[in-house]
């Protein structure tokens, strides 16, 4: 078994990797000519500052073909990267010629001095020094040495308080909870040190966190919520508030991030009176707050980490220093953490993956989410026939109102799932084709009364969704609606749901399609994509990106997931150049 001191170095080791990748395939794509930049969407340039508002500016731009999205870290200087006068900034708002970006570091006078001929770079924040300080402090305090690491080594076998657990149980009968989720919030409720809670696509694992949360801020606890997104946090936080408005609830963290939060916002602990609070509270921040002046030296009874499977093992001990319990609610079948290493190599990186198969978690069962025909892939596919629908969502199907439309015969809402496929070729991270499709379908959804909040389409590059997102804007006249509908990668899609949901593949190419199946076909990739839906899922793609598999056999496996999802899709083709 791997000593306490071999697995920090071996994690240390890991920050520092991780570190050194992501600031060389910066400076590499930096290096890169603006133009080269620009046409493979890296770099704006041609910014104009029109406005600035304290920290926000508002930029125009005559062409924006980026990859950039809502929230990514971007740097903005004249044509050099590297100057020292380069300011940091956060996208707030991508609206394809007009950007708004909030300023992060840098001084927004020399956007008065030269309002014109401004660049835009991806940029990254070395977030390393924290990952090694909490690494170091896991190593030299009395909780890292007897409680975190032990934990992780499997040394420190967690226990169970039958009394509590019995207590548990019958509080949560008087509410809404099915079985499992009463199982899984009690087990945790009752563990003294650690609980796993696997919650599959739909399963209602946030409200059971809140009532999870109930349970221990009664008992006079203070409980801290965290995960690896705000959106997540928020989510959470909004959820509990929901619950049981009596909670003392807050969120620690910059309020530039709290835009669908419910609840107060303090820039730091020392700026909220919870620490006057007797009773029990709950705090959502992230990881790092808990390492910066935000939480610093803030003591925690439990620490609650959401989305866990995201979690990788420093950001997740980051957070366990803050308290001596520890209870992680996730799923290994949808999205690992993000690092800059393959596929491969982050099998089992997430703090979840890495604890599970111990005894000590419950898996969420029942869907409130998927009907059944939805529910049917992804339970066979991952969770071994044990995902099923509840009663009410079972039968549910795409309500349609209004006039025929011409793609009626695949939204038909008696066909949940259905595989589009248009037959065309060579396409790699862009299909024109497939998104003039999906607008089509976007707009006759529209048509039948579907609401822009309920529509998501997903695309597994930025490319793809820049296509599909400047089609639906010249064809759509209300610029109210297109806001509403998402188009993102799935990335941003974990965690929500809609009643449709559209999947534009755009890769056609077999030869690409080869190359990057460890990520167009990663099956946890897969299973977040096909499970947001209610009602109806559309997949758009062409049936010549399996022909990959005749590349590299290697890939089989994922060829294979993929083939099984569109057989479990009725066919609809559409060969190139068809009319309807």
């Amino acid at each position: 078994m791997t000593s306490s001191a071999d697995l920090l170095q071996r994690l240390k080791r890991h920050v520092q990797s991780e570190a050194q990748t992501q600031y060389e395939a910066l400076n590499r794509q930096w290096s890169h000519p603006l133009a080269d930049r620009t046409a493979n969407g890296w770099a704006i340039e041609g910014l104009t500052v029109e406005r600035i508002d304290k920290n926000f500016v508002t930029l125009h731009c005559m062409v924006n073909d980026s990859r950039f999205r809502e929230g990514d870290l971007l740097l903005l200087h004249h044509n050099n990267p590297k100057d020292p006068n380069a300011l940091h900034v956060e996208l707030q708002y991508d609206g394809e010629i007009e950007l708004e970006v909030s300023i992060i570091y840098g001084n927004p006078i020399f956007l008065q001095a030269e309002p014109q001929g401004w660049v835009i770079d991806q940029d990254w924040f070395d977030s390393s020094r924290y990952f090694l300080d909490a690494l170091d402090t896991a190593a030299d305090s009395l909780r890292g040495r007897e409680i975190i690491i032990p934990l992780l080594q499997g040394k420190l076998i967690p226990q169970l308080d039958f009394a509590r657990y019995e207590h548990a149980v019958e509080r949560l009968l008087e509410t809404n909870l099915n079985e499992t989720q009463i199982e899984a919030a009690a087990q945790a409720y009752a563990s003294d040190l650690l609980y796993l809670i696997q919650g599959p696509p739909g399963t209602g694992k946030t409200w059971m966190l809140a009532h999870l949360v109930q349970l221990l801020v009664t008992d006079g606890l203070r409980v801290l919520v965290t995960a690896l997104t705000h959106r997540a946090i928020h989510n959470a936080l909004n959820k509990i508030t929901n619950l049981d408005p009596n909670i003392y609830v807050c969120k620690i963290g910059s309020i530039r991030h709290n835009g669908d939060l419910n609840v107060p916002n303090y820039e730091n602990f020392t700026d909220s009176e919870f620490g006057d609070i007797e009773e029990g509270y709950v705090i959502g921040a992230t990881p790092f707050a808990t390492q910066s002046n935000r939480l610093a030296n803030v003591e925690f009874d439990v620490v609650i980490f959401d989305e866990a499977s995201q979690v990788t093992l420093p950001l997740a001990i980051m957070g366990m220093l803050a308290a001596n319990k520890y209870i992680f609610i996730g799923d290994e079948n949808q999205l690992p953490p993000v690092t800059a290493f393959s596929i491969a190599e982050t099998t089992r990186s997430s703090v979840f993956a890495y604890l599970a198969g111990h005894g000590n978690e419950t898996m969420l069962t029942i869907t409130y989410r998927l009907n059944q025909q939805l529910a049917s892939w992804p339970s066979k596919t991952f969770y071994s026939d044990n995902l099923i629908p509840s009663e009410a969502s079972a039968m549910r199907r795409l309500i349609l109102s209004g006039s025929e439309t011409r793609w009626d015969f695949v939204l038909n809402p008696s066909s949940p799932a259905v595989f589009l496929d248009l037959c065309h070729r060579n396409t790699t991270v862009r299909s024109q084709r497939e998104a003039e499709i999906v607008v089509e379908l976007v707009i006759a959804l529209l048509a039948h009364g579907i609401a822009p909040n309920e529509i998501g389409v997903i695309v597994p590059y930025r490319a793809q969704s820049r296509v599909i997102r400047s089609l639906l804007r010249r064809v759509v006249a209300d610029d109210n609606i297109v806001p509403h509908i998402v188009i993102d990668t799935v990335e941003r899609m974990q965690g929500q749901e809609r009643e449709v949901i559209l999947v534009s593949f755009a890769t056609a190419s077999p030869g690409f399609a080869s190359q990057m199946s460890d990520f167009l076909f990663q099956p946890q990739r897969l299973n977040v994509a096909v499970t947001r839906p209610r009602t109806k899922l559309i997949l758009v793609g062409s049936h010549h990106m399996l022909d990959g598999e005749n590349y590299d056999s290697r890939h089989s496996t994922n060829f294979s997931i993929m083939r099984s999802l569109l057989e479990s899709c009725e066919l609809i083709v559409l060969p190139d150049g068809s009319l309807i």
